[in-house]
């Protein structure tokens, strides 16, 4: 999928905007001269179309139910005519869901995201639950969080008593965000979403109901999308990495064609991805030493 940036702007966060596309990352597009910037929100770029409107711009809509919410929510405010939004918006729990039933994988227990599950509630992975009885564990992010949910998560192995526990009590609750889960329901569709470099999961990407149509990047510049043999590097191994069969230096990109000047994939992208983790760790080791 491609889209011209002649006469547009394109607005995004910020981990997006090295993540290499077919061919370009965007800020190889804005170094050629493309209209490319980082916002902080969605209502940044409303504010931004509101302020310019002879010209066009489209939000990169990305991430997973925890940033959903607010373009929703922009998008029934019905926000300016010169915005669209190219969404690209993935849900967690069948990805969750895929991962357990895996019969490659012999995943003994779950810890949750909680930021994710402050927004669909511990009910939305009961499904899975009920099907594989694999321990769950919703947490949160500080050290402390952390360290609880993995004794939570052991002790239920040890008692072979499996169940999901709330960790991140001040967060998360059982129904999750309700006004939030009605807003993507009202502007979104779930249909099979592509995980780049991974696999393509059922019911796990968003797109905009055709009532909303006027405001989706794809039906309005006529983007079709790429197939998702084309849209990766073949020889990266992303997928192994994130489903732990191996460490990111078994990549045959790692630190080569894949870094994080320069990533290829979602694991070099990120802060969080495992990769970049673990090449920062690396570099920064490097330099303890010639220090």
């Amino acid at each position: 999928m491609q889209l011209s940036l002649e006469g547009k702007t394109i607005l995004t966060y910020g981990d997006m905007s090295r993540a290499k596309g077919s061919g370009l990352s965007l800020y190889d597009a804005k170094a050629s001269g493309g209209d490319f910037r980082v916002v902080y929100s969605v209502h940044d770029a409303v504010k931004m179309a509101q302020e310019n409107p002879q010209r066009e711009h489209v939000f990169f809509a990305v991430g997973f139910e925890t940033t959903a919410p607010p373009t929703a929510y922009e998008i029934l405010k019905s926000p300016p005519s010169n915005l669209t939004f190219l969404t690209s918006y993935r849900y967690v729990p069948p990805a969750v869901e895929a991962v357990a039933t895996s019969p490659d994988l012999a995943v003994s227990g779950f810890i949750n995201a909680g930021h994710a599950s402050t927004v669909t509630g511990m009910k939305a992975y009961e499904p899975c639950f009920n099907q594989t009885r694999k321990p769950m564990v919703f947490a949160g992010f500080e050290p402390i969080d952390v360290l609880i949910s993995i004794a939570m998560l052991l002790r239920q192995i040890a008692d072979n008593e499996p169940k999901m526990e709330n960790e991140y009590t001040r967060a998360v609750t059982w129904e999750g965000n309700l006004k939030a889960q009605a807003a993507m329901g009202k502007v979104f569709d779930r249909v099979d979403g592509y995980w780049r470099g991974v696999a393509t999961i059922p019911a796990s990407g968003f797109t905009i109901r055709q009532e909303f149509k006027e405001y989706d990047a794809r039906a309005r510049f006529g983007l079709k999308e790429t197939p998702a043999s084309e849209q990766f590097v073949s020889e990266a191994r992303c997928a192994d990495v994130i489903i732990g069969k191996i460490d990111p230096p078994e990549c045959p990109l790692y630190l080569k064609q894949c870094t994080p000047a320069s990533p290829k994939g979602p694991t070099m992208v990120s802060a969080e991805g495992t990769c970049k983790i673990w090449a920062d760790h690396r570099i920064l080791a490097s330099m303890r030493c010639r220090v």
